[in-house]
């Protein structure tokens, strides 16, 4: 009998906990299954490798193909092709070869192929912009800081709402396509008025308005796409326009504050630490500072690529006269050709995605935004050109405002911009991204092309005196770049050369005048003769390394008489 009771009892306990685990089931919400720590395994695991390491093999393949032929156009003088004109046509043609393959089921490198907007974001885009930012000549950009300023905000702007404006029943999404597309490539631009010989301080406005400009555009369409994604149905259109420029301001001057100060960091630490005896561990700083205002920004919710744009500035501004000559030509040339390859790569794979993914095409929808764009880019800069020779000594002409606006190309933000929105449905998304490829394809084979026949016609209309031979005219970036270093000056100005230069430049007004005096001498290290002296014995060294491993070569030369002159 006990043990009966003992049988109902426990059969009465069990209900009991099925019941209470059937209403706590029913009220209490399922965890979420919390992300593996390690890394999966197995065959899926297996496939996953093999997919990165074919899109890794990808990637360097295509730029290998760009390398030569960028270089084949610089052996055979074939100055008057942009890079970026005969990089998207190379593309074209690998994509067409690959859906050929495709077709014939002779392999699937559809995945490869596809560009990743995350990867741009997080491994292209940044290189590009630091680079465009450190290898600024900052004499002309802070003295038409003003003007460039207007250009970059004021100018991009006008260019967003013209076009978003125009398109504006596609929502408040059109405002981030607007923004997106009002991104311009400066390089074919800086090499017509480097044909034509116009005036230097021009040469920066262009110059400098497209480097600001790209960074603007970025932070323009992160504002109007959350805007477009938040409900704001609430609020009249004039609270949301103060609202997107609040937050506009905020992630522009935010961002460019942080910037600016993770340069000046850079500068005062390379100062005081000095490790011009270890070019590899003062490398290595560079290379962190360069790209730690990025995450930080990222992380903070601010925009990365106008944070690491200052700081590149701030940073070619000081922080690399505090770098050993050694380390200084090694940034220099590190920089150029980490940019060069992502810039190539973007412009690559711009050609390949004609066949990568699926498209959305509507002729008259793609003809109305190209319109949209060369009025946007009309009413950017004939007004605020006329506006600013109001103020300017240098003025600007409305042929030079014509070049202007013919070489608004476009290129490879507007591109990844584009494949970054989170538009639903997708039917919208593949609209966006199709016709973004086409505008930039425009301009890019259209109007790059056409460079070389306008800097003919405006250099017949020029007087003799101002007309530069066709053997001048050079449209390949690399081969300028490569060139540049030349230029360049190395910093081996002592202590007291330096306040004597400041005596001499009495000229000096506004800020100019309070870097010299007081900034400059603040954040950077003025070499003593000592310091002077190790600078050289570096470099010789390199030299004479260089000179040995000649020497000791199969095809070394044998006239050492002539080594010992050279060195």
């Amino acid at each position: 009998m006990v043990m009966k009771l003992d049988l109902l009892n426990d059969t009465d306990n069990s209900s009991n906990d099925t019941l209470h685990a059937t209403t706590v089931g029913v009220k209490a919400t399922p965890k979420p299954t919390p992300k593996p720590i390690l890394p999966g395994a197995g065959v899926k695991a297996q496939e996953e490798e093999q997919s990165s390491g074919m899109t890794i093999f990808f990637s360097l393949l295509v730029i290998g193909i760009c390398i030569i032929l960028v270089h084949l156009l610089i052996k055979f003088k074939l100055h008057f092709l942009p890079e970026s004109v005969a990089v998207v046509s190379l593309g074209i043609l690998m994509g067409g070869f690959i859906k050929i393959i495709e077709f014939h089921e002779l392999a699937n490198w559809k995945e490869e192929e596809m560009f990743r907007p995350n990867m741009f974001f997080l491994l292209l885009l940044p290189p590009i912009i630091f680079e465009s930012g450190y290898s600024l000549h900052k004499g002309n950009f802070f003295q038409n800081i003003g003007s460039i300023t207007l250009f970059a905000v004021i100018g991009t702007a006008i260019s967003a709402f013209i076009v978003g404006g125009g398109i504006y029943f596609l929502g408040q999404v059109s405002f981030a396509f607007g923004s997106l597309i009002s991104a311009v490539d400066p390089v074919a631009t800086i090499a017509i008025f480097n044909a034509l010989n116009v005036d230097p301080v021009l040469n920066m406005l262009v110059f400098g308005e497209s480097i600001l400009n790209d960074a603007v555009s970025i932070v323009l369409t992160n504002t109007a796409e959350g805007f477009a994604r938040d409900d704001n149905s609430m609020v009249t259109g004039w609270e949301t326009f103060l609202q997107a420029l609040g937050y506009f301001l905020k992630m522009f001057f935010g961002s460019a504050a942080l910037g600016t100060l993770t340069g000046l960091i850079s500068a005062i630490f390379l100062k005081h630490f000095d490790l011009r005896k270890t070019p590899s561990l003062e490398f290595g700083m560079m290379i962190i500072f360069a790209y730690l205002p990025y995450g930080l920004a990222e992380g903070i919710k601010l925009s990365g690529i106008m944070s690491i744009l200052f700081s590149g500035i701030v940073m070619s501004h000081y922080t690399h006269h505090n770098l050993s000559p050694v380390t200084q030509i090694l940034m220099q040339q590190t920089l150029r050709s980490v940019a060069f390859m992502c810039e190539t790569c973007v412009f690559a794979f711009l050609g390949l995605s004609i066949f990568s993914f699926p498209h959305k095409f509507e002729l008259s929808f793609v003809i109305w935004c190209i319109v949209l764009v060369l009025v946007g880019r009309a009413v950017n800069i004939f007004p605020l050109s006329y506006l600013l020779n109001f103020f300017r000594d240098h003025k600007i002409t409305p042929k030079m405002m014509f070049i202007m606006w013919f070489s608004g190309l476009r290129g490879a933000i507007p591109y990844a911009l584009s494949l970054h929105l989170g538009l639903e449905p997708i039917e919208k998304r593949q609209l966006i991204g199709t016709t973004t490829i086409i505008i930039v394809l425009f301009t890019i084979l259209l109007l790059g092309s056409g460079t070389m026949p306008l800097i003919r016609i405006m250099d017949n209309e020029e007087s003799q005196s101002r007309r530069k031979s066709k053997k001048d005219i050079n449209l390949s970036k690399t081969e300028k770049m490569g060139n540049a270093l030349e230029l360049e000056h190395l910093s081996e100005l002592t202590e007291e050369e330096y306040e004597a230069q400041i005596f001499q430049r009495r000229d000096l007004k506004g800020f100019m005048w309070l870097d010299a005096k007081y900034l400059n001498p603040f954040f950077t290290r003025r070499l003593t003769q000592e310091d002077l002296l190790h600078g050289r014995i570096q470099m010789k060294t390199l030299t004479n390394k260089w000179y040995e491993e000649v020497r000791q070569g199969p095809s070394g030369s044998e006239d050492i008489e002539d080594e010992n002159e050279l060195l």
